[in-house]
């Protein structure tokens, strides 16, 4: 099977979401797509899956509808089916981060693009910041780049607060997944007062489709928010998988752990598992496998 993957956002003005709602969940299912869509006030992010046609025209009606080709808008490839099934969703932002002041209608950084991104990173004068979550730096990320080693997007304000000063720091560099997260990082950073700061435009993903592996700073592979766990250069899926009792994402080194049981456990989880629940997550994986002929 070969399915097509559209990943999108695009901050614009939104109004009337229950029924932008409705419209949205029943055109994927008239499409044959899949996949996760979040709308707010602030605009629309989102990931979609499916036939080429069908994700075609998905795209075509959310660039007349939010003009998602204004914004960012990146196709891939993937083998198997990267969601189960549909979520359109309202949310207060489609990037939680919590702070009116970071408002990327109003002001962000200065993008750059993936050709210019290693002469920028390479400038010593340049701290290159990684604004992802702690269980996405360890899949992978740019040579020399500072891990806040943060939980959640909305713990990179007090990072920036108590870690960063516009007086030192007065060139920032700063990538993300697909480049949502920078933009609302930049303008949070320049209502504080830093001077110049950049991003990666299209984010990471942009950077491996476009900068040949001979050529790249990126050391091993990008986590991405589907079924499909990580990506590599050219957007190729990795040996990485996911641990269904905690989500954290696992490497083949981390499955051979004694603690890993397939859609049930891992190290990371597995001093927390009740009893109970790991029993329900093993009939969950006993119904899965008989499902797809592995048992």
């Amino acid at each position: 099977m070969s399915l097509t993957v559209a990943t999108f956002y695009r901050f614009v003005t939104l109004d009337d979401l229950p029924a932008l709602k409705a419209e949205l969940a029943a055109l994927c299912a008239d499409t044959g797509t899949r996949g996760t869509i979040l709308i707010a006030p602030e605009g629309i992010n989102g990931t979609l899956a499916g036939p080429q046609d069908g994700v075609a025209t998905m795209v075509a009606h959310l660039d007349r509808r939010c003009g998602i080709g204004r914004g960012e808008l990146k196709f891939s490839a993937a083998e198997d089916w990267p969601f189960a099934r549909t979520k359109v969703r309202i949310r207060p932002e489609i990037i939680t981060m919590r702070a009116p002041e970071a408002d990327p209608s109003r002001r962000v950084g200065t993008y750059v693009a993936p050709s210019d991104w290693n002469a920028l990173i390479n400038d010593p004068e340049v701290l290159v910041l990684d604004t992802r979550n702690r269980y996405e730096t360890k899949v992978g990320g740019f040579a020399g780049a500072v891990d806040p080693a943060i939980d959640s997007f909305t713990d990179f304000k007090a990072y920036v607060e108590t870690a960063l000063d516009p007086a030192e720091h007065r060139k920032v560099a700063m990538f993300c997944t697909g480049g949502i997260r920078c933009e609302k990082a930049s303008a949070y950073m320049l209502s504080k007062g830093f001077e110049s700061v950049f991003h990666l435009k299209g984010g990471i993903l942009q950077y491996l489709e476009d900068v040949p592996r001979e050529d790249s700073r990126w050391e091993g592979d990008c986590y991405v928010f589907d079924g499909r766990v990580a990506v590599g250069h050219g957007l190729a899926r990795t040996d990485w998988t996911a641990c269904y009792g905690c989500g954290q994402p696992l490497s083949p080194e981390e499955r051979a752990d004694p603690a890993f049981e397939e859609g049930v456990s891992c190290a990371h989880c597995i001093d927390r598992l009740s009893e109970e629940k790991a029993a329900s997550l093993r009939e969950r994986q006993r119904q899965i496998m008989r499902e797809t002929g592995r048992g």
